[in-house]
């Protein structure tokens, strides 16, 4: 008895572990293996109509979230560019924009890889821009800046994430394993919110 106990155990054990590899499970953490992943491409400009994927990065949880038709999908941890997450003001102050945006490129950075550009600035990023031109916030020779994106760490520097510290010029930088997951699904067109 206590033999066909502990071989029917061994078939259960066998088939729990067998289904946490079948394709098709949702990601739960972004710390997966990342065998699967196809070569990088070097640029993409194609809008994905059929896109399930959304993404918000929330400032102050260090956090890139994505979602698709089902809900949640994946967590990435995140830095930003200085030590104050307050709303992008003007170019060159890299603080990193709060708003909607969308991915409108993905290529490959010579310093560290994979990118998915934003369209920032937008009109409301102008409007706000603007605004605060006109209330004294920001000189008058302010200029707004661009090339705000979504890109890894350079692959020795991941410990950045690991610690908060936010070294870029105003972009969001996910680790360079991470972010080669997140560019292998991640389409041009996908919307982006970016949240205090």
């Amino acid at each position: 008895m206590n033999k066909k106990v502990a071989a029917i155990s061994l078939i259960v054990c066998t088939i729990f572990i067998l289904m946490a590899f079948v394709p098709g499970n949702k990601v739960t953490t972004a710390s997966k293996k990342n065998e699967h992943i196809p070569p990088l491409k070097k640029a993409s400009h194609r809008d994905t109509t059929d896109n399930p994927y959304y993404i918000i990065i929330d400032k102050s949880d260090y956090e890139l979230k994505v979602y698709d038709e089902d809900g949640w999908f994946a967590t990435y941890p995140v830095v930003f560019g200085g030590k104050d997450l307050g709303d992008k003001m003007k170019e060159g102050d890299r603080k990193t924009p709060n708003g909607s945006f969308k991915i409108i490129l993905k290529k490959i950075n010579p310093k560290w890889g994979p990118e998915l550009l934003l369209d920032y600035p937008t009109p409301t990023s102008f409007q706000r821009f603007n605004d605060r031109k006109q209330k004294g916030l920001i000189p008058k020779s302010a200029k707004i800046g661009d090339g705000i994106a979504i890109h890894a760490t350079r692959p020795e520097e991941e410990w950045t994430i690991d610690n908060f510290y936010n070294w870029t010029d105003g972009c969001i930088s996910v680790k360079y394993t991470e972010m080669k997951d997140l560019f292998s699904y991640i389409p041009v067109g996908t919307k982006v919110t970016i949240q205090p």
